[in-house]
């Protein structure tokens, strides 16, 4: 097969962006994203992650058609963080053909050891604070809102490219008839008296309200996932234009805090899956994702658990327990019949043992970060 693999122009961004819709035409599990959303998340001079950061894509082209595309990504925050050599790579796709693959690959190491790098590790799409991960198990239905879908094939094109395993992410499935028992209610709320633990939703009515509890999610973001494999610190650019997006599609009785009496231990960001409604936009415009949202909305009954954090003084305290019984029982009054909790990293032991333990929790699907040394 005769191929070329070429650097695109960043005026050609549009273009990297479109090919993706040749690859899974006729696959009825991948929701397309919304063209704009990608456009804004690839501009650099827009997205404040390319303050720290720089990208390069790459297509795979034969007979003026993509066969593959990829993007090499360098992060100086997160070398910086981890004092390492580590470059990226994410937005991979290609045709079923081990050649194309490769080739691909090549072309993001070369530049990445280019800039200074020794290490390739992905799909980070462009960074772990994005969609990120290989869906190597549990293929039988479409993602949740932001989380990354593929072919099973991708996994043998990017391990016999010489990738091995760097972390598995979980993603647990749970419903509300099997941790809603009046057994499991009574335990709750017998945790929730006793550490005297209530509960306050995000404001977004109030501007000036809701600028401190951004500025609150901010730190709490900031201090609890420190620890974290592969972590690094959002500026406070990149956490408002993260912000600013989620605000568009969550309800503020899913964003809520934890206080301990009166002070704040912990929070949870729950969004609305609208994967399941936009679907539906099978060519990613804005138009008709807004009216499906506006129209469809209620439709929804499944939420992606996004974010759950407790500050380290409180973790062993069971207000992360508190925090996944009150989003269950605020899901029940919107008929929400379930939710994922996505991503855990696989030696979280605390969230894995709450999350298949406490409640209940079907590990269902499995994403994989591979690196490679360059």
């Amino acid at each position: 097969m005769s191929f070329k693999v070429r650097a695109l122009r960043p005026s050609e961004t549009m273009l990297f962006i479109k090919s993706q819709w040749a690859f899974y035409k006729d696959d009825p599990h991948w929701v397309p994203p919304l063209l704009m959303d990608r456009k804004k998340l690839l501009n650099t001079k827009v997205n404040p992650f390319f303050r720290h950061a720089e990208i390069q894509l790459f297509v795979a082209e034969q007979n003026n058609r993509i066969v593959g595309r990829i993007a090499a990504i360098t992060n100086a925050m997160h070398n910086a963080t981890h004092h390492d050599r580590v470059g990226f790579f994410g937005f991979f796709e290609s045709i079923h053909d081990q050649g194309v693959a490769t080739a691909l690959f090549t072309a993001a190491e070369q530049w990445l050891r280019d800039k200074g790098m020794d290490t390739i590790r992905g799909p980070v799409n462009p960074s772990m604070n994005d969609e990120c991960g290989l869906l190597v198990h549990g293929f039988d239905g479409p993602p949740v809102v932001l989380m990354s879908y593929n072919p099973p094939y991708y996994v043998n094109l990017i391990e016999d490219a010489g990738f091995g395993k760097a972390k598995d992410l979980y993603a647990y499935r749970v419903t509300q008839e099997t941790y809603r028992s009046d057994k499991l209610k009574r335990i709750f709320d017998a945790l929730i008296e006793r550490k005297k633990i209530t509960f306050r939703s995000i404001d977004f009515k109030d501007k000036h309200q809701y600028r401190r509890d951004v500025e609150l999610i901010k730190h709490m973001y900031n201090t609890a996932w420190q620890p974290n494999w592969g972590f690094v610190k959002m500026t406070d650019e990149e956490f408002d234009f993260l912000a600013n997006d989620l605000k568009q599609i969550a309800d503020s009785s899913l964003v809520f805090f934890a206080e301990i009496m009166g002070v704040p231990a912990g929070f949870i960001l729950a969004l609305p899956d609208i994967n399941q409604v936009l679907i539906r936009n099978r060519k990613g415009r804005i138009l008709k994702g807004a009216l499906l949202l506006l129209t469809q909305s209620k439709k929804i009954d499944f939420l992606r658990i996004l974010v759950l954090g407790v500050l380290p003084e409180f973790q062993k305290s069971g207000v992360d327990a508190a925090m996944y019984s009150e989003i269950g029982t605020r899901g029940l009054k919107r008929g929400i019949v379930g939710a994922e909790a996505s991503w855990i990293l696989e030696d979280n032991e605390m969230m894995n043992r709450g999350l298949t333990t406490t409640m209940n929790g079907d590990r269902y699907r499995t994403y994989r970060i591979y690196e490679k040394r360059i």
